[in-house]
Order: structure tokens, then sequence, then C-alpha cells
């Protein structure tokens, strides 16, 4: 594919692999940002379906000029590979990483009836019972699944897994205390420690959010090395030349730096990352290579998808 020494010179597509929620809003609101910046029309399509892996395949399989950008997420670029196979693309092979542009951390909550006041009590209590602590997921193969199975093996012990269909019905669960423990996005946690309907007891970031700066980490409770977070970040078609990914990197990278996207994703609850193409590939084949790791411990056998 040659270079486009004017690009953008037409409408760009920016392709959510979801419906509507968290990961629309963040790309509606960089399109807007990018449509001022390139003086060109910026459109977010929405395409849903096999939890992301159905339109970011089709971005994968989209011409690699540039026109065509997937919202990368998680779970179908560094989870979804790890426990479903006949996906239709390789992560590493399929796609040109454009940029890292946010995180937000977890933290694992607790029902207020549960025994423990700090996430190493936790670990005390479940080593003495093994099986006797349950925690709940969105389901299995999820991160909230392969982060807790993680956090079992470098704790040396053994929870019980409860999945379900989703935090939305996972949440509510935690909250009337059919099971203990629930891994939650920060804003999620915050919002319910606040009212009094759970526990936070460790964030899952190695180093403390900065939305919630008094909450300590799972590294701090003595599980060295220890980390689980979401994030967002922009991918294009593997072979989108190398001239045009600089370009969508460095104007992103220049929408990060403004006063008006710290207070606004500040506002969202999240940390800001930015940074290079090749920081952000060397990220997602890290994060993979964890996945892959934990859904081992889980003991998941990938499926076909």
């Amino acid at each position: 594919m040659t270079s486009d020494e004017n690009y953008p010179s037409r409408p760009v597509r920016y392709v959510v692999p979801f419906g509507a929620g968290p990961t629309e809003v963040l790309a509606r609101w960089l399109a807007g940002k990018l449509s001022e910046a390139w003086r060109q029309s910026v459109t977010v399509e929405n395409h849903p379906g096999a939890s992301g892996l159905a339109g970011t395949r089709m971005v994968a399989e989209a011409p690699p000029d540039g026109y065509t950008l997937l919202a990368a997420n998680p779970g179908p670029l560094t989870v979804g590979p790890c426990v479903r196979n006949g996906i239709g693309y390789e992560p590493a092979r399929d796609f040109a990483p454009v940029i890292l542009m946010v995180t937000v951390g977890s933290v694992i909550a607790a029902h207020p009836g549960v025994p423990a006041r700090s996430i190493g009590e936790v670990i005390g209590l479940a080593r003495a019972r093994p099986g006797g602590f349950r925690y709940g997921s969105a389901g299995e193969g999820t991160v909230s699944h392969l982060a807790m199975e993680l956090f079992n093996h470098m704790a040396g012990m053994k929870m019980t897994h409860v999945p379900r269909n989703g935090l939305e019905e996972a949440v509510p669960e935690l909250v009337s205390g059919r099971f203990d423990l629930l891994m939650l996005p920060v804003p999620d946690a915050r919002t319910l420690a606040l009212e009094g309907r759970i526990r936070a007891l460790a964030a899952t970031r190695r180093t403390r959010s900065e939305l919630w700066p008094e909450l300590p980490t799972v590294e701090e409770a003595g599980v060295a090395g220890f980390e689980s977070f979401n994030w967002n970040g922009v991918a294009a078609p593997a072979g989108t030349p190398r001239d045009v990914v600089a370009r969508i990197n460095g104007a992103i990278n220049r929408v990060l730096e403004s006063q008006d996207a710290r207070d606004y994703l500040a506002g969202k609850s999240y940390e800001i990352a930015g940074g290079t193409p090749e920081a952000f590939g060397a990220f997602m084949e890290a994060e993979r290579e964890k996945w892959t790791q934990a859904a081992r411990l889980a003991g998941l056998t990938p499926v076909t998808q």
C-alpha cells in the first residue's frame, strides 16, 4: 500500500466493535477531536457481535490505507484470542498498533459481610480455607475471571469461581451476598463503596490509582507483579503505511496532551496513556502473554468461535 501524502484526504471510518457503552462514548469524543484537527469527517460505526470479535475481524480485512480504524479493546485483541479459536484474525499479524489512549484501573471488592478488611486478610483466610471464598465474574474467559485466577495463583490460594452473564448481572449478586468478591472498574467500585454497598479492598494496578490514591494495591499486600486493568487504544489494518500510522499517532497524542482532554478524561475516570505505535504493540504482546498464562491456570481450553 502506497502512502497518502495528503492523509486524510477523505472521510475516515472509526469502527467500534461493540454497541452503546464506554468504548463508543470515548470513540465519539476522539472522532470529534480528530475531525476538528484534520478538517475531515471521522465517522464512528458500531459493529457489535461475538464479544467484539466480529467488528474487529472486519477491520482486519479492510484496506490498509488509514481510512478504517479500530477502537482497540482488550477483549478482542488480548483476551479473546487466548480463549477462542477460529476468530478469523491474529492480532499481532493482522493489525498495525497506532496508540494506547487511556487506561482505567480495577478494584477487588467484597460484600460488606466478608470477614476481611483488607486484601491481605482475604489472602490469609483463603489460604486457610481452599475453595471457601467465592468470587464472581462477568463470565468464563473474561478479564474479571482470568485476572482473579491469576491472583489465585500468584497469592498461593484457591477460590471458587462463580461466572455470571456480564457485570450487570454480577454486581447485584455481590451486593446481595451471593458471592464474596468481584473485580470491578474503579468508577463503579468507588460509587458502590461510597454508598456502603461493597467494601473496596485493593486496586489492581501496580501503582495506586490517581482517582483513588488512598486505596492500596494488590502488590502492596505482597503479591509482587500482579496487575490488571482495562484500556482503550486505536489500531489499523496491518500494512497501513508507517507514515500514515505516524500521522494518526501524532494527531491523537496532541489531542491527549490538551487541557480539554485531561479534564474530559479525568471526568470519565480514565488515566491518559499516549506514546508510540511501537510501545502500544509491545504492550499488547505482553498483555496477550499474561492472559494466555491466566487462561492456562484457569484450565480453559480455547473454544471454537
